[in-house]
């Protein structure tokens, strides 16, 4: 199931090769659901919803309500997911998006036997308010069924002002719970962030996001993930989106280095060599060899970040959360996958 003219059987319809397993074959046994542009929706059997991720990062639990994911983000590091579908065009995660089925039920029954301890982190491969949520609900679903919940720590991390939809059930989750949005603005550059984040809503759009849930009672924060050298680094650059996050009603501030994988390079360099041509050897000179920034520049972002928090007065994470210590914490830290292979099933 590897030719472009096999898939296409698929979504006609027609019976899919015998011999998949696993994800793969659920992936080729899923409904489409809808399509539009070149974007098509399917629905996929899932398994768990609250799965476990492993030990040293800040949260102990991960939801991601769809598997791919429409915005396109040029250096996203969740592209790889979709290959264990035997899906391997890097344009098949943002044009053929799983919204994962019976969400709120398989949920409820899963905090019925297990009590999480930890934070909950919603949204770290996909994003839970990316266009299929408009159509599908999944992510409403599953903050219905933690509004019935009490004393849960969750996170959710967006770049999508989609979310304000939600405030009346996130107020009320917050209510009972210790809950907070992290929102993702890489920059306050309108043209870059369009290429950059070709279908994602403008930076100005989530700003006014962050303000809305901010008036609303919600502890929010902004994070520039990822701070990308030499094209987002610029202290002036994240100076600016600091004190307009601090303005808009955000709390606390912090951000990672670009992390780089296979599958995102083969995205991000083809970028970076159209878009800023005197970069592109530093750049594979960098990442050919390791997917992290280690060393001097990485500790240098980190200052560079906690000086600009603190001119303005903003923490480095959620208060009161296990967050907080790690405020340059990236969720491609671990492999999703290898983990815990229901993450995204």
């Amino acid at each position: 199931w590897r030719t472009k003219g096999e898939y296409s059987n698929v979504l006609c319809g027609v019976s899919p090769p015998t011999g998949l397993v696993g994800i793969a074959k659920l992936a080729a046994e899923s409904e489409v659901l809808e399509a539009k542009r070149l974007v098509q929706y399917f629905e996929i059997d899932c398994r768990s919803v609250l799965n476990r991720t492993r030990p040293g990062l800040p949260f102990q639990w991960s939801i991601n309500p769809y598997r791919g994911c429409e915005f396109g983000c040029r250096y996203c590091y969740a592209r790889y997911t979709h290959e264990f579908m035997e899906l391997r065009d890097s344009a098949d995660f943002e044009d053929r998006i799983y919204a994962k089925s019976d969400v709120g039920d398989i949920l409820r029954r899963e905090l019925r036997r297990t009590r999480p301890t930890g934070g909950i982190a919603i949204g770290i491969a996909t994003d839970p308010y990316q266009p299929a949520e408009r159509r599908f609900k999944r992510t409403r679903a599953i903050l219905e069924a933690f509004a019935e919940q009490a004393g849960l720590t969750i996170h959710i991390t967006t770049k999508s002002d989609l979310v304000t939809r939600d405030i009346p059930l996130l107020t009320e989750i917050a209510r009972k719970n210790d809950f907070s949005v992290n929102m993702t603005i890489t920059t306050l550059d309108t043209s870059l962030a369009r290429e950059l984040e070709p279908r994602a809503p403008r930076p100005d759009l989530r700003l006014k996001a962050v303000r809305a849930l901010s008036q609303a009672g919600i502890t929010v924060g902004v994070f520039p993930n990822p701070i990308m050298p030499l094209i987002t680094d610029q202290e002036q650059r994240l100076d600016r989106l600091a004190k307009a996050a601090r303005d808009h009603g955000a709390s606390y501030f912090g951000g990672g280095v670009l992390f780089l994988q296979p599958c995102s390079r083969r995205v991000f360099f083809p970028f970076v060599e159209q878009r800023f041509p005197h970069l592109l050897r530093r750049y594979q000179e960098r990442y050919e060899a390791s997917a992290y920034l280690k060393g001097a520049y990485r500790d240098m972002i980190r200052d560079r970040i906690a000086t600009i928090r603190d001119r303005y007065g903003l923490a480095a994470g959620p208060p009161h959360t296990e967050m907080s210590p790690a405020p340059d914490i990236q969720p491609p830290l671990f492999d999703f996958e290898k983990i815990e292979p229901n993450i995204a099933a």
